[in-house]
């Protein structure tokens, strides 16, 4: 009775060119072209054809255990890891977890099918492919630095929710400055920049969305083109603002807020962080770890980054400023406080001088008049009055008016007992 013989493609394939070989059909050289394997392979599979027949085609490998396989010990370890410490983590991260923190030598690939299995990561569903345009890297670092802010749990429930400002180098993918705060406002973007100029110089662009901070998005008054507190800032650095009208179209910046929302959400997790002040400490370690993964080479060495000059304060120009004319009495106003201005020349020479008002983040004020300083005194500040917001900061400003007018736990009220409350109308 004839045994039954189980052979891949590939071994039929072999067999095939054996029974050519045998009836003098095919020449070694050829077979072994046909195989893509050399013809000393060729004459030793026709030798053992020739001694055992189709079975000697068959790989002696089958049924058996790889000699590569992961101990049971060590897919338990793993398991144990991936279900506790590296919970949630994808199969890329979870390796270079595995591999970098835990020592244990694993591939991506069998970190991925072990949490297939036990249920830990699903695949994505592939998405419909939208089609758009491609756009080349600029080819110099510094030439092209993208910027934007991502909104997100990035402390878990551990702390508050606030923003991730980012700035990417288009040309290397290099993150150059990240920075958490309450949300996305002028003062917050000059913390994140000017740190960035006094330690790389002037990039030739930013790339950004539409937000207000960096484009006026009402029509302009009068002949002239309005700009932003930050643009105003950035054309007298010399620093163009470039505005994305899509999404994609300033796709680096996207593309990195998604990975930094998946990677540093678990780094911040592994390490306890649960404030932002302990985050923008660890910031610099990520920045630099992130960088060494993911940075490419720039197309040229050139880098386009300008230093800064000597007339260009960065403590003047990266603060709100607006101007004002001075009244009889030497006052201006400025926020709802009116400013008195000290002087010891004569009060006729400053009447109606165009004067700037520069505020800092800290709240400091200073009145610019020909590049000097003036001495003032707060004369009166006026009652708040109803308060200007930006469309996507009223959940931020709502949630800060709840925390806000949240009764103390010590408050009157809370002292009367429940029988002494007073009943509604109509009950005696």
């Amino acid at each position: 009775m004839d045994k039954l013989l189980t052979m891949s493609a590939k071994e039929l394939s072999k067999l095939e060119v054996m029974q050519r070989l045998e009836e003098k059909r095919l020449k070694q050289k050829e077979a072994a072209k046909i195989l893509r394997v050399s013809v000393r392979q060729v004459k030793r599979l026709l030798r053992r054809y020739r001694r055992v027949g189709a079975s000697g085609l068959v790989s002696q490998r089958r049924g058996k255990a790889s000699n590569h396989q992961l101990s049971a010990e060590v897919k338990q370890k793993v398991l144990d890891l991936l279900k506790g410490k590296y919970h949630g983590f994808g199969p890329t991260l979870a390796c270079e977890k595995l591999v970098e923190v835990e020592e244990v030598q694993i591939s991506d690939e069998s970190v991925r099918q072990m949490m297939l299995t036990e249920g830990l990561w699903q695949a994505r569903k592939e998405r419909k492919v939208t089609v758009h345009q491609m756009r080349e890297r600029r080819a110099c670092f510094g030439e092209l630095v993208q910027i934007d802010g991502s909104p997100h749990a990035w402390f878990e429930q551990r702390g508050p929710l606030c923003t991730l400002l980012v700035a990417i180098d288009d040309a290397t993918g290099k993150l150059v400055a990240l920075v958490f705060v309450e949300a996305e406002s002028f003062h917050h973007y000059v913390r994140l920049v000017r740190p960035y100029f006094e330690r790389c110089g002037k990039p030739v662009a930013f790339y950004s969305d539409k937000h207000g901070i960096f484009r006026v998005n009402q029509p302009s008054v009068g002949t002239g083109e309005a700009l932003t507190q930050f643009g105003r800032a950035m054309q007298e650095l010399d620093i163009e603002i470039l505005c994305a009208n899509t999404p994609q179209a300033k796709g680096r910046v996207e593309r990195a807020n998604q990975t930094l929302q998946d990677r540093l959400v678990k780094e911040l997790r592994l390490r306890g962080l649960s404030s932002m002040e302990q985050g923008n400490a660890y910031l610099p370690e990520f920045i630099a770890d992130f960088n060494q993964r993911f940075a490419v080479l720039p197309r040229s060495q050139h880098d386009a980054h300008r230093p800064l000059t000597a007339a260009e304060n960065l403590a003047y120009i990266l603060t709100w400023q607006e101007p004002r004319t001075l009244s009889k009495n030497l006052t201006l106003q400025f926020k709802h406080v009116v400013y008195q201005i000290q002087t010891d020349r004569p009060t006729y020479a400053l009447r109606n001088a165009q004067v700037t008002v520069c505020e800092n983040a800290s709240g400091q004020v200073t009145i610019l008049y020909k590049g000097n300083s003036l001495t003032f005194t707060i004369f009166h500040k006026q009652e708040h009055l109803a308060e200007i917001v930006d469309t996507k900061q009223v959940d931020r400003v709502l949630q800060d008016q709840h925390h806000a007018h949240k009764p103390a736990p010590d408050h009157p009220w809370r002292m009367y007992p429940a029988s002494d409350a007073i009943p509604p109308a109509g009950i005696p």
